[in-house]
């Protein structure tokens, strides 16, 4: 199986930047946001933005170390090296929480690239479409589980051939 180190310091780049943009962005529409830019990115460069474990849930693929970072989970807390994250959690609606500024240093051009186009993506579906355009191939392998990432690549002729590489390589990669 694919696995890559999870990267927090872009994960929580990418959700405060969100938070700011979009004070009151649901949190279906920031996970699927990641999903779709982790997807796309492995797809182009080989690799995830964020390297995140993915379940297979009821309405679509759930990154739960970015789940747990938008919730303020001390653990990520800690590994941050933050005493709080710059949001809320209320409800279903992640809002900022005091005005700090916005650091994307951790991420790459084409990070911040596949980022926006995934949030793009996600903000013009309602909540059912993002479910519906999130329950394909690879979240079907997993049937209620663990998503592999082998699952998410899309048909290339190479595709075997890429799927070992990652297998010997991703957990070495740096994010």
């Amino acid at each position: 199986m694919i696995r890559f180190k999870f990267a927090a310091d872009k994960a929580y780049a990418a959700l405060h930047e969100m938070v700011s943009n979009h004070p009151g962005i649901d949190l279906h529409a920031a996970l699927k946001t990641c999903y779709f830019a982790d997807k796309t990115h492995l797809n182009e460069h080989l690799r995830p933005i964020f390297g995140a474990t993915y379940r297979a849930m009821r309405f679509g693929p759930v990154p739960l170390e970015i789940y747990e970072m938008a919730k303020a989970e001390s653990l990520w807390l800690a590994e941050l090296g933050v005493e709080s994250v710059p949001w809320t959690l209320a409800g279903y609606r992640l809002r900022p929480s005091g005005a700090s500024q916005v650091d994307t240093s951790a991420l790459s051009r084409s990070n911040r690239e596949h980022l926006r186009a995934g949030l793009e993506r996600s903000l013009s579906m309602s909540f059912d479409e993002r479910t519906a355009a999130t329950h394909g191939p690879d979240w079907q392998a997993a049937e209620l589980g663990y998503m592999r990432y082998e699952d998410m690549l899309d048909d290339r002729p190479d595709k075997d051939e890429v799927i070992e590489m990652l297998r010997e390589k991703a957990r070495f990669m740096r994010l």
